[in-house]
């Protein structure tokens, strides 16, 4: 594509694409700024909002550290959860791998959108909204480490973000945004889809990789790092939807666009998916440094109110904590709400930022409960490859439910203690190393409901309830029909084990 028709475009489309800005009070939208703006389906409306005017200025315009430059003076840190700087990360894959033979060395870039946190759909959200954002920060990218081809990760859950990137990569592909000598330059680069069948643990980057490979979704240890030895054994650069998304605006125009946001050592903004117990539940997205309480009650709008008794009035609820960063994740109170939500602060409370997840649970809410969820997703969505987590997190959970069902005593807390504490030391991957946090939070911040369980009591009322009782119905025939849906697999057929 020549730069005239880029041009040509943007001015043929933008009055009807730059026209409806929408207002979110509170918010800062710059990864989400064009979602529900314009057709996601349509590059010209793109275009007309900027687009690919950043990919056009980094090629013509600067050299590769020149990028790598602006992207470490912006100051943006990887939304997927670790908040490692991303300049330093593209500055790794740069520099690894030299020239062997006189030719170029082989590099990949992969964007991570296997999304998998419960209740977090940020990354889908700007998949299905602004694709052509993604596709353009990976060729930039892609241009600054010296990678020619690409690949998405992306859940078959989300069809619709599938959809979106196809149409997207055949239109980028039509106008010459991807493929050979982009921008008239000699430049080469293309990206393809690869989707996951929904394994969690294929978020973490070597997983993912192995995935991508035809192998396994299982973790290696670390290092050698993917920026050295990534994809096919070379280096590879991995950054998450959310981190992409921004780029192209940092390169065209300039780092202040993002460091002039958030806090001094978290610089931009950042998408949260609220959820829960709240009126005003969805994405926001929101200056780093904002605080809980700003986002679950003048953003959120706090606890709905509940129906209670024979006249179903209206009773209001008071929120009781939030569960920050999924599965990995850890409990913040309300107390703490007043804390500001960026890398730093968040880690000093026990919990970290993870991808956005924000989920907001109201005093109904048993946070032992809770707790005994968590470590049950992870026991699920554990590969099994390494005995901390295998086993281990199946021991915390046989704990927890010990607990929740009346049968706990006091040494448990301190086994619980015991065994997350040797989890997270000794497992292979983030996700052993992080699944026992929601353990540890609860039993930091509500010891008290934890010791109520020991002595038979739950203080929301959700535990200790009495299990229902089956019998088999006199009428019986024997015919099989309610095997498949019996509650507790009670029933089985002659000759069956």
């Amino acid at each position: 594509m020549k730069y005239e028709k880029l041009v040509s475009i943007k001015i043929s489309k933008e009055g009807s694409a730059s026209a409806t800005t929408k207002e979110y009070p509170l918010q800062t939208r710059l990864a989400l700024r064009n979602v529900d703006i314009i057709d996601p389906r349509s590059i010209e409306e793109y275009i007309a909002r900027d687009g690919y005017f950043g990919l056009h200025k980094a090629l013509t315009e600067m050299t590769p550290d020149q990028i790598i430059g602006v992207i470490s003076e912006s100051g943006l840190r990887g939304r997927g959860g670790a908040g490692f700087p991303t300049g330093r990360k593209w500055s790794f894959v740069r520099a690894a791998g030299g020239a062997s033979g006189g030719n170029a060395p082989i590099k990949y870039i992969i964007c991570n959108a296997d999304e998998g946190d419960p209740g977090a759909f940020m990354d889908r959200a700007i998949l299905e909204g602004d694709p052509h954002s993604v596709l353009e920060a990976m060729t930039i990218a892609a241009f600054a480490v010296g990678a020619t081809q690409g690949y998405i990760y992306v859940r078959a859950e989300y069809p619709d973000a599938v959809k979106n990137l196809e149409i997207a990569l055949k239109q980028s592909r039509d106008l010459g945004l991807l493929g050979k000598n982009i921008f008239e330059t000699n430049f080469n680069f293309d990206i393809e889809l690869r989707l996951g069948a929904g394994a969690f643990v294929c978020g973490e980057e070597t997983a993912l990789i192995a995935s991508i490979e035809g192998k396994r979704g299982e973790p290696i240890q670390k290092p050698p790092f993917p920026a050295n030895s990534g994809l096919y054994k070379k280096p590879t650069l991995i950054n998450n939807v959310e981190t992409l998304t921004v780029v192209p605006m940092i390169i065209l125009r300039g780092a202040t666009y993002f460091n002039c946001v958030g806090t001094e050592t978290s610089k931009g903004t950042k998408v949260f998916a609220l959820a829960g117990n709240v009126v005003n539940g969805g994405l926001v997205e929101v200056p780093m440094g904002t605080s809980l309480r700003t986002i679950v009650y003048d953003i959120g709008g706090g606890a709905p109110a509940v129906p209670f008794g024979p006249n179903k009035v209206l009773v209001p609820r008071k929120v009781k904590a939030v569960q920050i960063g999924g599965p990995s994740g850890g409990y913040i109170p309300e107390t703490l709400f007043d804390t500001p939500v960026d890398f730093e602060s968040i880690r000093k409370l026990g919990a970290i930022l993870g991808s956005g997840g924000l989920v907001v649970m109201d005093d109904k809410t048993c946070m032992v409960d809770m707790a005994k969820f968590f470590i049950k997703f992870s026991v699920d969505e554990s590969c099994g490859k390494c005995v901390p987590c295998r086993i281990g997190n199946k021991k915390l959970l046989g704990l927890l439910e010990k607990i929740t069902s009346g049968e706990g005593k006091e040494s448990d807390i301190d086994e619980l203690e015991r065994l997350s504490k040797t989890i997270i030391a000794t497992s292979l991957c983030g996700l052993g190393q992080s699944s026992p946090n929601p353990v540890l939070s609860m039993i930091s911040r509500f010891r008290d409901e934890l010791t109520a369980h020991l002595n038979g009591k739950c203080p929301a009322g959700v535990c200790f309830k009495k299990k229902p009782k089956y019998h088999i119905n006199e009428k019986c025939i024997s015919c099989g029909r309610c095997a498949p849906i019996c509650p507790v697999d009670a029933i089985h057929k002659e000759g069956q084990a």
